[in-house]
């Protein structure tokens, strides 16, 4: 079986960890625990072209005073940087993380705009989102808690990586 690394990135608190548990196991928690260097979970994905088991390394969040680990890109196929709708300083830090990725690798890499959930606390403006989407292969509007987009983002990686 074919196995494509993805690296999931973002500021502290943007909802990393709880995308990833909605898409492996289905679940969401309200309990919020920090991740601590990298956690590794693992999906089969039934893709157009063949079956992929996505290893997804859910890498700890990624501030101003912990900076940004290259070594965890290495092997990867792909990169999604999440960043909170609620919190307009994760879409400045989002787009710092991005810049740093580039300044690594060259794959492809989505956003993933978390907590669609919380519409009457958003923060960002559509041209805010627009400028910040504009370097990304694809962006996907999420919520870790009701599930929404986040089978659609994690297929679609699938799929442009085995294509």
């Amino acid at each position: 079986m074919i196995q494509k690394k993805i690296c999931i990135l973002g500021a502290s608190g943007v909802g990393k960890t709880s995308l990833i548990k909605q898409f492996v196991d289905g679940i969401f928690s309200e309990k919020y625990l920090t991740t601590i260097g990298v956690k590794i979970d693992k999906k089969v994905v039934e893709t157009k072209a063949d079956t992929v088991q996505l290893m997804i390394w859910d890498i700890e969040g990624i501030d101003r005073y912990c900076g940004f680990k290259p070594k965890y890109l290495r092997g990867a196929s792909a990169f999604i940087i999440a960043v909170d709708r609620t919190r307009s300083q994760s879409l400045v830090e989002g787009t710092e993380i991005f810049r740093q990725v580039k300044e690594t690798t060259d794959i492809p890499g989505v956003i993933a705009i978390n907590k669609k959930d919380l519409e009457s606390s958003w923060h960002w403006t559509e041209n805010e989102l627009k400028e910040f989407q504009h370097p990304f292969v694809e962006s996907f509007d999420t919520s870790a808690k009701t599930g929404e987009g986040v089978e659609e983002m994690f297929s679609y990686i699938a799929n442009i990586l085995m294509e």
